[in-house]
Order: C-alpha cells, then structure tokens, then sequence
C-alpha cells in the first residue's frame, strides 16, 4: 500500500511540475493585455478565496500565531511573485526565466545558514560554481551588464528560496533561532491552510502594489473574452488546482520525491515556451541553461542515487536481535 502511494505522488508531482510550466504560458499571455501586477493581484487572490472554500474548516481551526505565521510567509512570497511577474513581462525569454528562477533551489542552504545558523551541504559548494558559469553564459553575453528582465528574476529566484524556508518551517514547526523569533513558529500550520492564507497575502500585496504602480493604466485595461480566460486559467489551473495537488501529494508520500521531481518544471517551461511562442535559445544560452540544471542535479545527487539504492535485507545477526 505504502509504494502504492509513493507511486501515485510521484504522478501528482510529475502533474504540478507540468501546471506549473503552463502557469508561465498562461501568465505571459495575461500579461501581454493587462498589467503584470493587477494580473497577479487578481490570480492570487482568485486562486485563495477558491482553496479557502475547500480548506474551511482548517483554516476556522487556526488560531492568531498560525494565521501570523502564514501571513508572513505570504509577504515573503508576494515580494517573490512580484518580481517574477515584472521579470516575465519585460520581454525575456520564459527558457531563460525558467532556469534562473530555479536557481533557488541552490539559494536555499545559503540563505538557511545566513538566517538560521543552519550548516551548508559540502555539496553545495560544488553547485555554486557551476551555477555561477551557467548565470555568466545567460547573462554576460554582451558585456557586465544584467538586462532587467534577468535582474527581475534573480531577485524573484532569492525571495522564493526564502519563501521555501519559511513555509516549510511554518509547516513543520523547527525552533533553531534566528528569524524563527521573526517568525515565532510555536505550533504548526495545516498545509492546506497555509497555502490558502498564503496566495490570499500575495493578492493582497499585490493589489497594493498594483494600485500604487500601475493607478495609470488601468483605464487602459478593457475586458475581454481573452483576459477573463487567461486570468480564470491561470488563478484555477496552475494556481488553485497545483497548489492542491501538491498538498494532496505530499500527503501521498513520506518521502521528499517531490522535490526532485519538480526539478525538471524548467524543462517543461522551455519546451512549452519553443512550442507556443516559438523560442528559440542561442548557443550561450543553451549552454547557460545547462549548466544551472547541472548545479541543481549536482545539489540534489545524494537524494537523486538514494531513490534508486535498494534498502539491503536485513541481516540473521540484526534478526535474531
């Protein structure tokens, strides 16, 4: 029963890795007729109101210090999709985006030491290297001068690892010091809670920035079949129902399969964005795109080789014991 399970999560994380990739077509499409910040604004919040719904009961079971704690991730996360959303309308390639985006998941046990006194993996050590030449090819290529759009998404790449942090704390309650006094993480929140009060934060902030920076344009925005099915889409399918799936699958499986599986959301990004919009990557950015995906592999080899090292029979010495 239990491979069962492990079987059916590695599906739903192969699916969320797959929404995801969607999410930044549909997105990208969003953003070409409305403003970036407005668009998130709406998703999020769409996106919240609907897990609220199905998480109910939870969430009227949370008390003040969850709801805290769940806020606060949200902000971290706002600050993140903010910044991504500016990043995926400033006109770089989605392939390049994807990639440096992911470059969070080598961020990750940096970002944990400086804040949470937590000690870094030897091979992580190794991926930064790697992911330095990678973002060098990708970025460097007509001189030392970061275009926006990647700066956009570098920045976006670093609150996310941040984001990864904090809610995974929020949601399995580590005191260790250090921001977790920022977070006071004293009881943990139900997964599909935090999400919910999560995406609810990001439209919010949102909302605000929106309102703060593109006040302007909003007149310019006129409704359309077309912006309420990319806004609709994008808030139901690659928000709401990925977020959801991801609960369910982790709920599937005991082990951290998820995490490697949704390594390759990246590879999906780029194919879907040569298919639809008709990308092409030049030489350097190929190599560059390469080289991050390489880093990523290299962080997460230990994982990747125990996924497929048989456990050994237990021997007649720790039997008769």
């Amino acid at each position: 029963m239990g491979s069962s399970n492990e079987v059916k999560a590695d599906v739903w994380f192969l699916l969320v890795t797959i929404l995801a990739a969607v999410g930044w077509i549909f997105s990208k499409e969003a953003v070409l007729i409305m403003p970036p910040l407005l668009f998130i604004c709406l998703r999020f919040l769409i996106a919240g109101v609907v897990l609220s719904i199905v998480g109910r009961h939870q969430i009227r079971a949370l008390n003040w210090d969850q709801c805290q704690q769940a806020i606060k991730v949200g902000c971290v996360f706002a600050v993140g999709t903010c910044f991504w959303v500016l990043g995926l309308s400033s006109g770089v390639s989605i392939s390049v985006g994807g990639f440096l985006v992911c470059l969070a998941v080598v961020i990750v046990p940096i970002l944990d030491r400086i804040f949470f006194k937590q000690s870094v993996p030897i091979k992580t050590w190794f991926a930064l290297p790697v992911a330095a030449i990678g973002l060098g090819f990708l970025t460097l290529k007509t001189g030392l001068m970061l275009e926006t759009g990647q700066l956009l998404f570098l920045m976006a790449s670093l609150f996310f690892a941040m984001f990864f942090i904090l809610n995974v704390r929020a949601a399995n309650h580590r005191e260790v010091g250090g921001l977790d006094e920022i977070m006071d993480v004293s009881e943990k929140v139900p997964a599909l809670s935090l999400t919910a009060i999560t995406l609810l934060t990001v439209g919010v902030i949102a909302a605000g920035a929106s309102f703060t920076m593109e006040r302007e344009t909003f007149t310019a925005v006129s409704l359309s079949a077309d912006l309420v099915f990319w806004v609709l889409a994008s808030a139901l399918l690659t928000t709401a129902a990925r977020f959801f799936i991801q609960t369910h699958a982790q709920s599937l499986s005991k082990s951290s399969h998820g995490v490697v599986i949704m390594v390759v959301e990246p590879i999906w990004t780029a194919l879907l964005a040569a298919a639809w919009f008709g990308e092409l990557l030049s030489g350097f950015d190929l190599l560059g795109c390469g080289l991050i995906f390489f880093s990523i592999i290299i962080y997460r080899w230990t994982f990747i080789c125990g996924l497929f090292r048989r456990p050994l029979p237990p021997s007649d010495e720790s039997v008769r014991h």
